[in-house]
């Protein structure tokens, strides 16, 4: 299966999914960090670039935030981390920056549904089948408003300028992320770490204005790859978190 960003209207989901292997008996387990964010390896999807497991300390930083200068080739795209909401997705995110595994990685998916506006991107090999080679737990927003259009009552509204993570199921978080250029209706099955400054909306929306581009399949697609090219330069802290 591909690791794609699965359309709302479809399954309601920003999934990040790919191919698995059959270990053999003789394979090692894979190792798991012993703190409480318990980052795992994923032996059958190996790292797109070669990083290590991230630290694991067992008092994980949980206060503050962490600003990321964001440069790219479509204007700036300044991110704040929050701890409080989700240390170990932090952690994991300033680790791969630092480690410069999102530098040069192309945003591979853009959305335009009435309800699922964001732009997909953390995966070295612009496919979006590319991860750290680890996984990890989530962390669940619990303040996030319903949707008052849903009925069911299901789905919460992650608004304009969330970061949050993509996944293929419970758990299963890595390095892509999204943001949200325009208000979305999704279940709160994916894990909101931060916000895109005032200066990154704006390139969002040029980003979006620009379109995504037609297939043979689909001459105006909703769901698919940036006209715009949108590579993300580099990702640092731009002070010491």
């Amino acid at each position: 299966m591909n690791r794609a960003l699965m359309t709302a209207l479809a399954a309601a989901a920003l999934v990040v999914s790919g191919g698995s292997t059959t270990a053999s008996a003789s394979d090692a387990p894979p190792r798991t960090t012993h703190g409480p964010c318990q980052y795992t390896q994923t032996p059958d999807e190996p790292a797109a670039r070669p990083v290590p497991l991230p630290a694991d300390p067992r008092r994980t930083p949980s206060h503050g935030t962490v600003d990321m200068a964001v440069p790219t080739s479509q204007g700036p795209l300044p991110l704040r981390l929050d701890r409080a909401k989700a240390p170990c997705t932090v952690q994991s995110f300033v680790h791969l920056a630092r480690h410069r595994f999102y530098d040069r990685t192309v945003c591979h998916r853009l959305t335009a549904y009435p309800t699922l506006k964001v732009l997909q991107c953390g995966d070295p090999t612009g496919t979006g089948e590319g991860g750290p080679g680890y996984q990890y737990k989530d962390e669940l927003p619990v303040d996030l408003p319903p949707v008052p259009s849903d009925p069911t009552g299901v789905r919460r509204l992650y608004g304009r300028g969330l970061l949050a993570m993509a996944n293929a199921g419970p758990n299963t978080n890595g390095s892509q992320f999204f943001v949200v250029y325009g208000d979305s209706a999704l279940r709160p099955n994916y894990t909101v770490f931060g916000t895109v400054g005032a200066a990154g909306l704006e390139t969002l929306d040029r980003i979006a204005a620009g379109g995504i581009e037609p297939t043979a399949q689909d001459p105006a697609p909703v769901d698919g790859t940036p006209v715009l090219r949108t590579e993300l330069l580099s990702v640092r802290p731009s002070c010491r978190p």
